[in-house]
């Protein structure tokens, strides 16, 4: 990107700011590497169970643990995202919503 600090998305006019551009593009990447890590947790938790070894198994419970608590963080990412694409959408489309999507995450858990 020479010489400005804007691009054009899609070729219809729209203007990115490139620090946005940044935001976004750090976000994903940031997505992206707890995915590998999940991946990596996935592939240990299967080993474990396949050897049915109780220290093995009892291993597993930590490491679930630290899968569901990376989901979390890549659907706090993913909010993040889709608020800062929706928020200035709906501040520049004249609602009276101020800027804030009705939507609200809503966590369930598991009563067992």
């Amino acid at each position: 990107m020479e010489g400005g600090d804007t691009f054009s998305v899609h070729g219809n006019g729209n203007q990115v700011d490139n620090k946005a551009f940044h935001a976004f593009q750090k976000s994903f990447v940031q997505v992206q590497s707890i995915l590998n890590q999940n991946r990596l947790l996935i592939n240990e938790i299967n080993q474990n169970h396949e050897t049915m070894i109780p220290d093995n198994l009892g291993r597993n419970v930590g490491l679930i643990r630290e899968l569901n608590n990376n989901i979390r963080r890549v659907v706090d990412l993913y909010a993040d995202l889709s608020l800062s694409f929706t928020g200035p959408m709906e501040a520049s489309s004249g609602g009276d919503s101020g800027g804030k999507l009705g939507h609200k995450r809503v966590r369930h858990v598991n009563e067992s």
